[in-house]
């Protein structure tokens, strides 16, 4: 999110913690990289340097409240010599980093515009979306102060750029998404959601300040309905959290950043809902996506039995990355 002088989009104010990171290693924060032998090696480029190794992913570990995280990391192939783009992607319950790789592709589309991924590894397969505490995450905010980490160690060491940094998700990822984008909209240029919606009821996360937001959702999800699921069945594992609308999740986006009244226009396979941000080109858009389910449109891998089509109409990729562009 770059800022402008009459911009009333707040500007991000790294914490302390993170300025410090910047020149010292992380207190209590260590990190481990494993490369395969069967993918070239990657170098590192440091903030200002550039990359000379081919693009490879990479699956690194770091170190955060006592515990050692996991994520896949994609460095574009070139560098430019300037801090690059970072963005920080979740996977859906149930799933993990690998399976968002090949679900979305961000890190080839990402990669072309010499942007870093990182596809970070939920705990038990998911992630604390919401301000709940359950007996499989006692502590909500756990994943919260995890991607917080992460950022910092990736601006640190791998030349992430901290005013392009990004965050977006699958499902109970884009509800994860949402939840950075809500509570820490000074640490981002922009959030983006697939299927993924603003937790409510005891779980609820309320937006803090303006940020630029882009939801992207299925018109006819059956698992978690446009309508928003203020009720979920019971279910094994961690409790489903409650959700708003995906309009609703939206809105408060919107309202957060004092944004004007919603256009809504047909196009060709969804409709697109805009809410502008005064002072600058910002906005918090919604994307119904027409014949689809919870699904990743665009995405060439079969869903789930029960998750409805994927729309071919629309490339959410391609999309989000436009959105990030303009943010």
């Amino acid at each position: 999110m770059r800022s402008s002088p009459d911009s009333s989009v707040r500007p991000r104010r790294w914490p302390v913690a993170l300025a410090l990171a910047l020149a010292l290693p992380l207190a209590g924060c260590g990190a481990e990289t494993d490369r395969p032998s069967s993918s070239p090696s990657a170098s590192t480029a440091p903030a200002g340097g550039t990359a000379t190794a081919p693009a490879a992913d990479t699956r690194e570990r770091l170190r955060v409240d006592g515990r050692t995280r996991q994520y896949l990391l994609h460095r574009p192939a070139t560098g430019t010599g300037r801090p690059r783009p970072l963005v920080i992607a979740f996977h859906g319950r149930g799933a993990d980093a690998a399976h968002l790789r090949e679900q979305s592709r961000l890190e080839k589309a990402a990669g072309a515009r010499g942007m870093l991924i990182a596809f970070p590894e939920g705990l038990a397969g998911g992630w604390g979306a919401g301000a709940r505490a359950t007996e499989q995450r006692p502590d909500p905010g756990v994943d919260v102060r995890f991607t917080e980490a992460l950022i910092e160690h990736l601006v640190r060491t791998e030349g992430a750029d901290p005013e392009r940094v990004y965050v977006a998700g699958f499902s109970n990822g884009g509800s994860m998404a949402l939840r950075m984008a809500a509570q820490r909209p000074g640490l981002l240029a922009g959030a983006a959601s697939v299927s993924g919606q603003l937790p409510t009821g005891d779980a609820a996360v309320s937006p803090t300040g303006a940020i630029p937001v882009l939801i992207v959702y299925g018109a006819d999800d059956p698992v978690r309905p446009l309508a928003g699921l203020p009720s979920p069945p019971p279910g094994p594992g961690e409790p489903i959290l409650p959700t708003l609308s995906a309009r609703a999740s939206a809105q408060a986006f919107a309202a957060a950043g004092d944004a004007g009244e919603p256009v809504t226009t047909a196009e060709p396979g969804h409709d697109r809902t805009v809410w502008r941000l005064p002072g600058r080109a910002a906005t918090v858009q919604l994307l119904v996506v027409h014949d689809a389910g919870h699904t990743w449109p665009g995405s060439a891998i079969t869903p789930p039995d029960g998750f409805g089509r994927t729309s071919t109409a629309v490339d959410a990729t391609a999309t989000i990355l436009d959105f990030f562009a303009a943010a």
